[in-house]
């Protein structure tokens, strides 16, 4: 999606840093802007905030927090020092896609990021991205791999690698790179790979569009640690929309032809089609889905699954039990 507006000046993005490529205390030590999307959670999102607020980067961190479909809270606005919050409401198209770029096109900062307000930012995590980008001067994007926590228990989701390029994102949803961890340059957003997509079906997997078409422009930096904490469960809202996630699935075949070219791509969605299908009852279409699954990759494992859902398991009992090993189906 090509961007909607453009900043009046974007600083420039150069830091100095020692021989180790840490950011100096002589560094301009960049402005960070945070995204921090809410819709009636506001025990949960107040903890998203602290946690963001808590970081150890020298720079500023400017927040806004978004109220979608909402009431705003304006008892959360503060400045203290190098530390700010602001609240505004969305002023785009309504949910997750129009709350983020109302937070984006608010901020003037030379980094953004997001953040769930279910979500928590773990110590060092802004940091460690920030001194990422400035030893790779060509990165546009970095993420951090992720803490799931279901319940009680805890699933630590590493990518097992440094950069992710497009073939990667093709072949994978790589869950562990979560939106609670992305920070890019503002600048390559609204000048290159665009905004967050707005047409997507209640915003359904638009960090995985985000990826994509950022991955296009260059290699994903990714902070291999587990530096941001993600929950599961009750707390989100798309846990068992069907629906909506078959409609989203629909939209990234026809927009990334590139997933449907790659074998394994071509399935892993067939297969997340055939399950979403297979949940909302409708036997016809998971079985046509399963078809195609296993005609393009007979290992992908999501066609089982669809497949003993049309038998009669419950979907969202295997949902729950993947997500307990903080994987989804």
């Amino acid at each position: 999606m090509p961007p909607s507006a453009q900043p009046s000046t974007i600083p420039e993005d150069p830091l100095s840093t020692d021989d180790t490529g840490a950011v100096t205390d002589a560094a301009s030590r960049p402005d960070v802007g945070v995204v921090l999307v809410t819709h009636n959670r506001p025990e949960l999102m107040r903890a998203a905030l602290a946690s963001i607020l808590a970081q150890d980067h020298p720079g500023a961190i400017r927040v806004v927090v978004v109220f979608d479909r909402s009431d705003p809270d304006r008892s959360l606005e503060r400045s203290e020092g190098n530390r700010s919050v602001s609240v505004t409401t969305n002023q785009r198209s309504p949910g997750l896609a129009g709350a983020r770029n109302t937070g984006v096109l608010a901020l003037d900062t030379e980094l953004v990021a997001f953040c769930d307000d279910d979500d928590e930012w773990l110590p060092g995590k802004l940091r460690a991205q920030v001194e990422r980008l400035h030893r790779e001067a060509d990165a546009e994007f970095v993420t951090t791999a992720m803490r799931v926590d279901y319940g009680d228990r805890s699933t630590v989701r590493l990518a097992g690698r440094e950069h992710v390029g497009l073939d990667d994102l093709v072949r994978s949803r790589m869950a562990m790179l979560h939106s609670t961890s992305f920070l890019f340059r503002r600048r390559a957003m609204l000048e290159g790979f665009g905004m967050v997509d707005e047409t997507l079906p209640r915003s359904m997997a638009e960090d995985w569009d985000l990826l994509l078409r950022a991955a296009r422009s260059a290699p994903i930096a990714h902070v291999d640690e587990p530096l941001v904490s993600i929950r599961w469960g009750a707390t989100s809202y798309f846990n068992e929309a069907w629906a909506d996630k078959n409609e989203a699935h629909s939209w990234l075949l026809e927009h990334h032809p590139e997933i449907g070219d790659d074998q394994v791509g071509a399935a892993m969605l067939y297969g997340k089609l055939a399950f979403g299908h297979a949940a909302l009852g409708e036997r016809r279409e998971a079985l046509r889905w399963a078809g195609r699954c296993v005609r393009r990759r007979p290992r992908e494992g999501r066609w089982p699954l669809a497949l003993l859902v049309v038998a009669g398991v419950s979907a969202e009992w295997i949902q729950r039990e993947t997500n307990r090993r903080g994987h989804g189906v």
